[in-house]
């Protein structure tokens, strides 16, 4: 099953190498989970629907954890595999478990989450390996950055916000997740269409979204971008104002206007799907095509998407794949602009 529509409804949308000591200080969560998949491939049935592992490649707790695990129960709830374990391989904006899974070849049984912040990954890390080192099966779910300022900010809008930008953007610090992460891309590309140039961005990298919070928060950083959900609460409770969503249009129930609406068209998504390994059969990946599209038809999954305000962009077979290669070309070509 190749397709750009939602099985459930109509389709919705649209570098610099660090320090090699990253890799190793993933390097022993990757011995401990080479030891598991050795198990686990001698143990395994020729059946993927009667053992699947499904790869977070973070740590336990953060969005990609979070996404696996809501396809584990949705799998586990309707009996669409008979056993489904998540694994964590953390490390590299995804690329250590990205390397991970290139090796397994032939290996239908074992299913990986991509996306948005793992084609950064990819270009900030001068990974040795990409999305053409596996096969995307498809795209099911993205979400929307917002920009967000303490409620007792000077800037009510997001034209404020520049204007005070402008005059001297090293002054002006950010924050949001890691260096070239989805929430430092979306920084960069608002600068480009302010006419900020993106090197002299000031941008303090967080490790999630409540970390950002704290920092600007605390008066650190003027500003702060992450998922909407993370920020949610606290806008809610009047905490902070939202300035504007990174979407194309205004999410639903959602009072904030889009970044576009205002005159920056600035459009990036944190989309997230699932990559299967080389050289599984065309058969086996069929069959891996099939179980993602019944997976996101299930009621779990629709109530994950709803309850997670994530928005359903179901896309796979070769239109995926050029989804893919256009995102990869604007993510590589921000983070130059950022001469990280």
């Amino acid at each position: 099953m190749s397709s750009s529509l939602d099985p459930a409804r109509p389709e919705t949308r649209r570098r610099r190498p660090v320090a090699t000591a990253v890799y190793g200080i993933a390097a022993a969560a990757v011995i401990g989970t080479a030891a598991f998949f050795s198990v686990q491939s001698a143990t395994a049935g020729s059946d993927l629907h009667a053992n699947l592992t499904l790869i977070a490649p973070a740590s336990a707790g953060g969005g990609w954890d979070t996404y696996v695990r809501e396809q584990q129960q949705a799998m586990r709830t309707n009996g669409l595999v008979t056993n489904a374990q998540v694994v964590n391989i953390p490390g590299a904006g995804g690329t250590i478990g990205l390397g991970q899974l290139s090796t397994m070849t032939g290996r239908s049984n074992t299913i990986m989450a991509t996306g948005t912040v793992m084609l950064g990954g990819i270009e900030l890390n001068d990974s040795p390996v990409d999305l053409g080192d596996v096969r995307p099966i498809a795209r099911m779910a993205e979400e929307y950055d917002a920009i967000i300022v303490p409620a007792d900010s000077p800037y009510d809008t997001i034209d404020e916000l520049i204007a005070d930008w402008k005059k001297d953007p090293k002054a002006f610090p950010f924050t949001g997740g890691s260096a070239g992460s989805i929430d430092h891309l979306i920084i960069a590309d608002l600068a480009l269409k302010a006419g900020i140039d993106p090197a002299q961005i000031t941008y303090i990298p967080k490790t999630s979204g409540g970390e950002a919070l704290q920092t600007v928060m605390s008066g650190t950083a003027k500003a702060a971008t992450s998922g909407y959900t993370e920020f949610a609460d606290q806008v809610a409770a009047g905490r902070v104002k939202a300035l504007g969503i990174a979407a194309p249009e205004r999410l639903e129930g959602v009072d904030i206007p889009t970044l576009t609406e205002q005159g920056y068209e600035v459009e990036l998504t944190n989309w997230r799907g699932m990559l299967a390994a080389p050289g599984v059969s065309d058969e086996d990946f069929a069959e891996l095509e099939e179980l993602i599209a019944d997976t996101v038809r299930t009621p779990e999954w629709r109530d994950a998407l709803e309850r997670n305000q994530w928005q359903d962009v179901y896309l796979s077979g070769p239109e995926f794949e050029q989804f893919i290669e256009e995102d990869q070309a604007e993510i590589k070509a921000l983070i130059e602009e950022l001469d990280l």
